[in-house]
């Protein structure tokens, strides 16, 4: 144990550098906090760093002191052991977060505890010197289990105190009357405690309990705090549900100093996980004069869909909403909680980015909204965006419009529409039983309906229910004209796949976007930065007469690149686009190593935009802690790329603008974290297993023929599409120049409500 405590500081070290001895809150004095005392919210740490590391394990408190704010607090869920032991353990049944249940096989039992029969292991049948061999293991099956293989003991009460040292102490004692059917007493244990330790807040949910220590406890030491379960609990003391008893806070102002209390409570969300009107209980409570901590707000648990799968969004609303502020949160990710207090709260929208950061929107806001529609457009440029993006698709009539696929099927509702019948495959592009852009017409397919992108629904993550099939298509003459008009926005990223396949259908993708630039006016402007991005050098090689960004897609994950490759890209790309493992290789979710692609590219004169960042947890390499702001710091800073492409614009904009990144010492909560130091913290036979290195890029992967000439397409051979009368110019510039002319009052009303 001794030696994986040594191996443990000295990864904090790596993790966090030089900022690690620079753990204290900055002078954040812009605005006076909404707590009761009008100091900042403490941070509570519910078993030290909880969401990635065994509950109440030495690791777990020491990450918590490591990169959370200076007075952070660790919390204890204290049981008792059948010598009267006060142990940290997260339940009262001990099989769930720990070995025991090999260990110990034949040792459960099955108890009353709150009036429910619960079998398993409890700490109430073994003396603590049984305990001993146990080892903790995480708890919740959605996280990690790599880290159950190191061996991490179960701390006393006592370890917690003299070992981890935290600033700030809580007890949670949330069996009382458990033990005390057992004659064993939690009120003796609390009180012998106090004279050796420090306690700063003991909590209960049993009103009883923290009666009979009131009077024993020094209310300038340690403050009691009544915590709240269900509404529809009984709380057993007064046989009252905790609904009714949130009522009468003036009664429990005799026997406490704070409340702890679900955050629905606070933010309840209606059966569609959409936040309703804030309750008043946070003022309440302040008007009695009783602190207020909000609790169960967890990273990767799904939260309301007001939040956007963004934690620090979450935190922001119970802390910095300007009409309250709780007093402290409880969180098993407190790393999150301590940037959002420092370093987020009291921005407002017109504060200077503190770093240099190009935030590209390839489809809008789509992380809101279904993608390359009005309403994703209008919020990403409401959310500040720099750069928005269209990929261009083409119709059967001609007209270049904005979708993110060439396949109706992903971005539409086509597949439940009468042009179901006209699916097929299609496989030069590798597509299954799919209805291409090219096969209806631009009337056919304004009359589909947007869907809603769900990259995560396998994980029962999906963004934004109540607008799946919200917003209206734009061609790219009205997705130019709204940019133009948009004076938030800085540029346009036209995005162009498939134009060998689309020429071969009779269709000039290249042509089509170089005559509507030129008719919506960019061709002689300098306002807006036109961005011209394709996987296919020899689409940019079309528009090199242009003085354009053109912009290289590397598609495929690489782990290197060659000095030729680099000078290969020179000739017909200024910047380059590289996904995410580009930058950060990982095995199983854990980054294993950074690359020096990033800086290659750069040493080349080519800036370097890293795609894609999404706010689900589940996107996220476990090194950035469920935290999607962790993950672009971790780019930014860590890497050096010059711009962000995500689906979430809101997200990177309040990043580029956090106040930590521009003090002279990082605090830890804002320190890149190092590639591979998670993986030190696990047993050998706990590792991922090593996946191959991501290829080299060679010269040969970015050289592309030319593109084939137009094909001349007979529209009676044409037998798999709507009619569409007349066929139009291979470019459609026929429909272009009405297509140009149409942009809709939506469109209008959105460039009132951006600009």
């Amino acid at each position: 144990m001794w030696k994986m405590r040594s191996v443990l500081w000295l990864l904090l070290l790596l993790c966090c550098s030089a900022a690690f001895v620079a753990a204290q809150r900055s002078s954040n004095v812009t605005s006076k906090w909404l707590t009761l005392s009008g100091d900042a919210p403490k941070v509570i740490a519910r078993g030290g760093f909880s969401g990635l590391l065994p509950d109440s394990s030495f690791n777990a408190y020491m990450l918590a002191s490591a990169i959370s704010l200076a007075d952070w607090i660790a919390w204890c869920d204290v049981q008792l052991t059948k010598d009267g032991v006060g142990i940290c353990f997260p339940d009262i049944k001990l099989d769930n977060a720990s070995n025991i249940d090999t260990l110990l096989e034949n040792k459960q039992s099955t108890y009353l505890v709150n009036g429910v029969s619960q079998k398993g292991w409890f700490s109430v049948d073994f003396n603590f010197k049984d305990l001993m061999r146990v080892i903790l293991k995480q708890g919740v099956y959605s996280r990690p289990p790599r880290f159950d293989g190191t061996p991490q003991q179960i701390l006393t009460v006592q370890d917690v105190a003299t070992q981890v040292k935290p600033p700030g102490f809580w007890l949670n004692i949330q069996h009382d009357s458990f033990y005390s059917q057992r004659n064993l007493s939690m009120r003796s244990f609390v009180l012998s405690l106090a004279r050796s330790v420090i306690v700063n807040y003991i909590s209960s949910p049993e009103v009883n309990f923290l009666q009979n220590i009131a009077s024993r406890l020094n209310a300038n030491v340690t403050k009691r705090v009544f915590r709240f379960l269900g509404k529809d609990d009984i709380e057993p003391s007064t046989n009252q549900t905790y609904g009714s008893l949130v009522k009468n806070l003036t009664f429990i102002k005799t026997f406490a100093s704070g409340i702890l209390v679900p955050k629905h409570y606070i933010w309840p969300v209606d059966s569609s996980l959409y936040l309703q009107p804030h309750t008043s209980v946070v003022l309440d409570a302040h008007k009695e004069g009783l602190e207020i901590f909000a609790g169960d707000i967890v990273n990767d648990v799904p939260f309301a869909y007001n939040y956007s799968y963004d934690p620090v969004a979450e935190y922001l609303s119970f802390i910095d909403n300007r009409e309250f502020s709780v007093d402290g949160v409880l969180s098993d990710f407190p790393m999150t909680p301590s940037a959002s207090i420092d370093c987020f709260s009291h921005l407002g929208k017109n504060d200077k980015p503190q770093v240099k950061l190009q935030i590209i929107s390839p489809e809008g806001a789509s992380g809101d909204y279904p993608g390359c529609t009005n309403l994703a457009y209008t919020k990403a440029a409401s959310d500040g965006a720099d750069v928005l993006g269209c990929p261009v698709q083409m119709t059967k009539d001609g007209i270049p419009f904005c979708l993110g696929s060439i396949n109706l099927v992903d971005k539409t509702t086509a597949a439940q529409s009468s042009f179901s019948t006209i699916a097929k495959d299609i496989p030069e592009l590798q597509i299954t039983n799919g209805i291409l852009t090219i096969k209806l017409t631009w009337s056919d397919i304004q009359k589909l309906k947007p869907a809603i992108s769900n990259p995560y629904s396998e994980y029962r993550l999906y963004r934004n229910p109540e607008a799946r099939n919200d917003g209206n298509f734009m061609s790219l003459a009205d997705f130019l004209t709204f940019a133009k008009n948009a004076t938030s926005v800085s540029g346009v990223m036209i995005n162009i796949e498939n134009a060998a396949y689309l020429a071969k259908q009779g269709l000039d993708i290249t042509g089509a976007v170089m005559n509507t630039l030129s008719k919506a006016g960019y061709n002689n402007q300098t306002a807006k930065k036109v961005m011209i991005q394709s996987n296919d050098s020899s689409v940019l090689e079309e528009f090199k007469k242009n003085s354009y960004e053109l912009v290289y897609l590397v598609d495929d994950d690489i782990g290197d690149i060659e000095n030729s490759t680099l000078l290969e890209i020179k000739t017909f790309a200024k910047s380059v686009v590289i996904t995410k493992e580009s930058v950060f290789p990982r095995d199983d979710a854990f980054l294993i190593g950074q690359t020096n692609v990033v800086a290659k590219l750069q040493s080349a004169n080519l800036p370097v935009y890293v795609r894609f960042f999404n706010n689900e947890f589940v996107s996220q390499a476990w090194d950035f802690f469920s935290d999607s702001s962790a993950e672009l710091n971790n780019h930014v800073l860590g890497a050096g790329i010059n711009g962000v492409i995500t689906a979430y614009p809101g997200t990177a904009v309040r990043y580029r603008r956090n106040r930590c990144l521009g003090f002279k010492v990082l605090p830890p909560y804002m320190s890149p974290a190092q590639p591979g130091s998670l993986l030190g913290l696990m047993a050998p036979q706990f590792m991922p297993p090593a996946e191959a290195p991501n290829p080299v890029l060679t010269e040969r992967d970015v050289t592309e023929p030319p593109l084939p000439p137009v094909a001349k397409i007979n529209p009676a051979s044409d037998n798999g599409s709507t009619a569409a009368g007349p066929n139009p110019p291979p470019n459609g510039q026929s429909s272009l120049v009405a297509s140009i002319l149409m942009s809709s009052v939506a469109i209008l009303l959105a460039m009132i409500v951006v600009s």
